[in-house]
């Protein structure tokens, strides 16, 4: 590649992942703000929008998927699921053939409350995006899901850091 291409790359590069580590950090304090209002630590309100999120897209999640997914180990996952499970936030049942393979659901209220908190964001960020053509935000969901799994194949490469 040209050396002037490659430092045009780079540059994007930076200035792209700036706005992303940006945009990470007012997710994190949004998710922060969240677990404040429901009375939650920020791990427990991570999993449970997790939980929620799933079961939404219709793959509902198993303990193990969400230890991956929170970077818990097993015995902490286990530990936060009893004390969302015993607030009423969560479900566990055994709906697969194998009744081994737990899933978890979300508790009624919270699909509600996470809309009530969330609500308001994402008539923001709806209108927003209705500036740009369909288009262009098919390809920047193609972007980002790019992004996304080349940072988990690295992710994996490194392994866990224990």
């Amino acid at each position: 590649m040209a050396e002037p291409m490659r430092d045009g790359v780079a540059a994007r590069r930076e200035r792209l992942m700036e706005g992303l580590r940006i945009y990470g950090g007012h997710y994190a304090e949004l998710s922060r703000r969240f677990a404040a209002w429901l009375g939650l630590h920020a791990t427990d309100a991570t999993a449970v929008l997790a939980i929620a999120a799933a079961e939404e897209r219709g793959t509902p999640l198993s303990p193990a998927r969400l230890s991956e997914r929170i970077s818990l180990s097993t015995g902490a996952t286990t530990a936060l699921l009893n004390r969302l499970e015993a607030a009423g936030h969560i479900t566990r049942s055994r709906e697969h053939t194998d009744r081994r393979v737990v899933t978890l659901r979300s508790g009624p209220h919270i699909q509600e409350r996470a809309d009530e908190f969330f609500g308001p964001l994402a008539g923001r960020l709806d209108a927003a995006m209705s500036h740009y053509p369909p288009e262009l935000l098919e390809r920047f969901e193609s972007f980002v899901t790019e992004l996304n799994a080349t940072m988990d194949a690295h992710l994996a490469e490194q392994g866990t850091g224990d």
